[in-house]
């Protein structure tokens, strides 16, 4: 099968053999792929997958059953999503079945490609570490990011006002018709944040650069989850405004998350947030799609950080 590497900061098409599916997996024919920042990283060589991960880059895909292994409830020919910890930017992938879900009802399998990675993450890191309450009040960093355009969605959905930053006035709007209350340009005026503060959780992929006006934001018991770097690694704190409002921080991965972890949280997935695409509450914010001959310009599309929502590439026209 053909699959995509990253090698020495480029992208390449290699014939793979096919993965062998084994008890509880299923074998997807690849429709498309989402493109994540985490591609962007392994494209580098910054991100290696987990041990016993594919190398293949695509941490989530669409597309058909081909074949299922032994105790899977899955039947060949579903139309399905997943989240993986690699391997999805290829004609075939194999993964626990209990890492996908069907692709919602009214979606192309290109649209249902960009969901998995982003609501799964969007939903652990505010709902289930952060813990969001109904009327809790979150700010979500890169708001107009693929991650903040779903988290945005769950926010309005289940009663949850959300200020973002972002970096320019498009976006701001674009965040605001997902239903985020408003925010600030954090090359203007990030310190304009203060004027919604406190928050209850902040979903933070910065890191370093923002860490000391983000404790100053929280509320006392807030969630402070950290799930990048892209602003640096390393900040100097005052841990007595730690201490003193109880702030939660907690650093989070989800790839390297195990399978049963993974498969619990795809299936609190499926009950709480699966039946709100079929409501209209809910939708895929795929700005771009590629054909996988244009994969240099899907990568660089989304490494120009001008992308509001996801980026998809397609990898057999016949299935979409």
């Amino acid at each position: 099968m053909k699959a995509l590497q990253g090698i020495e900061g480029s992208v390449e098409w290699v014939e793979r053999p096919a993965p062998s599916c084994d008890v509880g997996q299923i074998r997807i024919r690849v429709a498309a792929a989402g493109l994540n920042r985490a591609d962007l990283l392994q494209r580098a060589g910054l991100y290696p997958p987990p041990p016993g991960a594919s190398d293949v880059l695509g941490l989530e895909c669409a597309g058909v059953i081909s074949e299922v292994g032994a105790g899977s409830h899955w039947q060949v020919g579903d139309r399905v999503c997943a989240l993986l910890a690699g391997g999805g930017m290829a004609e075939e992938v194999v993964v626990d079945g209990r890492h996908a879900l069907p692709a919602p009802e009214g979606l192309s399998l290109v649209e249902a490609a960009v969901l998995p990675e982003v609501y799964a993450t969007a939903w652990l890191n505010l709902f289930k570490l952060g813990a969001l309450k109904s009327g809790e009040k979150a700010l979500i960093h890169a708001g107009a990011s693929g991650v903040g355009s779903a988290g945005i969605q769950l926010c309005k959905a289940f009663g949850n006002p959300c200020w973002v930053s972002v970096g320019s006035a498009e976006r701001l709007a674009y965040c605001e018709s997902l239903g985020a209350q408003g925010g600030v340009l954090r090359t203007q005026d990030l310190e304009g944040l203060r004027d919604f503060a406190p928050f209850d959780v902040i979903l933070d992929p910065i890191g370093a650069r923002y860490a000391a006006l983000d404790l100053d934001l929280l509320a006392r018991d807030g969630r402070w989850v950290i799930i990048g770097l892209m602003g640096g690694r390393e900040a100097q704190l005052d841990l007595a405004k730690l201490l003193g409002k109880r702030v939660q921080l907690i650093g989070s991965t989800l790839r390297n998350r195990d399978d049963a972890f993974k498969g619990e949280l795809i299936d609190e997935l499926r009950r709480h947030v699966w039946p709100l695409f079929a409501e209209g509450r809910l939708e895929p914010r795929l700005e771009h799609s590629f054909a996988a001959k244009d994969v240099d310009t899907a990568f660089e599309t989304l490494a120009s950080n001008n992308v509001s929502g996801k980026v998809a590439l397609v990898i057999d026209d016949n299935l979409v």
